[in-house]
């Protein structure tokens, strides 16, 4: 059954700016409270628990103890054991609901993860969808299936799902969100995937996914030079995203959602450098 959530989550006001609990490298809520502290910030997107994003000590009771430190929470975040992000390749084959064999377990996890996002009093819940077959592609049929039961299983939790950007074209995101017509499937947009997996530019992006862009990951990054290859992720403003263009972008269509920073590359002192590096950066061209 699924539980209540809880009363004292605050509401994220428009605009707000966080960074990804991951991108910290915590194992407790405790550390995370220390880091955030440390600069100068107050709020995540939070790692449900899993073995890219975070496996967190408090295990079960990371609900209660997030909620109890104060911290504010813009939505959840899921990963699936087995997803490799070594290559673009590894990632293509395990990589959320690309894999058939995968699909019935991870439709299960997806269950858990949308009962921790309602322990966690939130509402949005963000995970990579996988691959998304072409229009005319055999596979792309049962993945369309198997991402509408995801959005069933959204809605009947009273959670919005958010399919992270990266993997595919806007094109294809748009025509695969226009296909699946679920109310309880949205975007959560990273530009920067758009750079690392050579998928075109996020600026022109952002118009195609429009009001369907429900949270933002800020991150930076360059296109790869070989093909088949990531490209490079490079802190904040550093990167061929545009930054100041690319919140533009953001304005132009209305958004006004949360703004979280995410950085995955690096040991956690390097992270924390190049985290508080783009919080200024962010803040200096937030207030332009």
């Amino acid at each position: 059954m699924s539980r209540t959530p809880e009363p004292n989550q605050p509401a994220v006001a428009p605009g707000i700016i966080g960074l990804c609990s991951w991108s910290l490298q915590v194992r407790s809520i405790a550390e995370l409270r220390t880091l955030l502290d440390r600069l100068g910030i107050n709020v995540v997107q939070i790692a449900c628990g899993d073995p890219h994003h975070a496996s967190w000590d408090e295990g079960d009771d990371m609900p209660r103890a997030a909620l109890a430190s104060g911290i504010m929470m813009t939505g959840a975040m899921l990963g699936f054991p087995g997803e490799d992000y070594t290559t673009p390749e590894t990632i293509r084959r395990t990589g959320g609901f690309g894999d058939p064999a995968t699909r019935a377990e991870r439709l299960d996890r997806l269950r858990w993860g949308l009962e921790r996002t309602r322990a966690l009093g939130l509402k949005d819940l963000t995970l990579h969808a996988g691959f998304l077959p072409e229009p005319g592609d055999p596979g792309r049929s049962s993945m369309l299936d198997t991402l509408a039961r995801a959005g069933q299983l959204a809605a009947e939790a009273g959670i919005t799902l958010a399919f992270e950007t990266g993997q595919e074209t806007a094109e294809l995101l748009r025509q695969t969100l226009d296909d699946l017509k679920s109310p309880s499937i949205r975007v959560n947009f990273d530009p920067a995937n758009m750079r690392l997996y050579d998928m075109g530019d996020p600026i022109r992006a952002v118009a195609i996914l429009g009001a369907d862009i429900r949270s933002v990951h800020l991150k930076d990054a360059r296109r790869p030079r070989v093909p088949g290859t990531w490209g490079e992720e490079v802190p904040l403003g550093e990167g061929e995203v545009h930054i100041p263009a690319f919140l533009a972008a953001l304005e132009s269509i209305g958004y006004s959602g949360p703004l979280v920073i995410e950085r995955e590359v690096g040991d956690q002192s390097g992270r924390l450098r190049d985290l508080a590096i783009g919080l200024d950066r962010l803040k200096q061209w937030v207030r332009r």
